[in-house]
């Protein structure tokens, strides 16, 4: 009885050491991401509220760094370079910082984003992009911070700030126009030679219509030059159609290739599929 008595204490006293009582957060955490144009635009941040306090100007400093939300800093992530408020940004997650003012605010991205709140330090070579934009009073409060994308046009939209009774907006452009443009002319070009290797090698090894595949490898070879790697391909596309010959002349041809570009893994691959195949 004793033994038992002592083994649902020590249960019970795991249970407690183990058990976590979950609350809300006073900040919640927000993760969002917004498409502009072919660039995704991701936040990850935590949205304080107001709970009765002045907030800018006195609970947040004029003129004092600040970690732009509560509890780590704001994260924000571009998926290709960008243009913010006017500064060239190239793709990648930045800490979002900013220095507020009664009529005017600093914000910045750094490059590094895992500093908790303030970097220990703070280091000017570590700025990506330092962006001066106006402050808006508006007429109605926000209880909660609230930063979003807006104003979203193909190439452009607008990374905005709401909490209590401020406002403020950064231009963010994006590279939409090139890329889409880089895609037509890619499109418009026809397939490249990679495009056809890969198809033709698929074919083979998916046991579709070899003479498509084939034809599809020669264009290849045309488009690219001979690589080692793809005559080879062909000479195991060509034993799959029973063309023995040109299969054994293909692999010899590209042992000589890998020979003069000195990858002797290739050499040794074609000289064991050449004795497989009684050579």
């Amino acid at each position: 009885m004793k033994k038992l008595f002592l083994l649902a204490i020590s249960t019970l006293l795991c249970f407690c050491l183990n058990a976590q009582v979950k609350t809300p957060s006073a900040s919640p955490k927000c993760k969002m991401t917004q498409t502009v144009g072919l660039t995704d635009i991701s936040l990850e941040y935590s949205r304080p509220g107001v709970k009765d306090r002045v907030i800018f100007g006195d609970l947040v400093p004029f003129g004092e760094k600040w970690r732009t939300g509560a509890n780590r800093n704001t994260i924000v992530t571009f998926s290709t370079d960008v243009i913010f408020g006017g500064t060239a940004v190239e793709k990648g997650s930045y800490a979002l910082y900013s220095t507020p003012g009664a009529d005017t605010w600093e914000v910045y991205l750094y490059k590094s984003t895992d500093n908790g709140g303030l970097p220990d330090e703070w280091d000017d070579a570590m700025v990506a992009a330092t962006v001066s934009v106006k402050s808006f009073k508006m007429d109605e409060k926000v209880e909660t911070m609230m930063i979003d994308v807006n104003n979203i046009r193909n190439a452009e939209a607008t990374l905005d700030l709401v909490w209590e009774s401020t406002y403020i907006s950064i231009p963010v452009e994006v590279p939409a126009d090139d890329m889409v443009m880089a895609n037509i002319d890619k499109v418009m070009a026809g397939p490249s030679g990679r495009d056809y290797y890969n198809s033709a090698v698929y074919y083979k090894d998916s046991g579709k219509d070899l003479t498509t595949a084939l034809d599809w490898m020669n264009k290849a070879l045309e488009m690219e030059g001979e690589k080692f790697w793809m005559v080879r391909q062909k000479g195991l596309l060509l034993a799959e159609m029973g063309k023995k010959d040109e299969a054994i002349k293909a692999i010899k041809r590209s042992t000589e290739l890998a020979i003069e570009a000195d990858y002797q893994p290739y050499v040794k691959m074609n000289n064991k599929t050449l004795a497989e195949w009684g050579m």
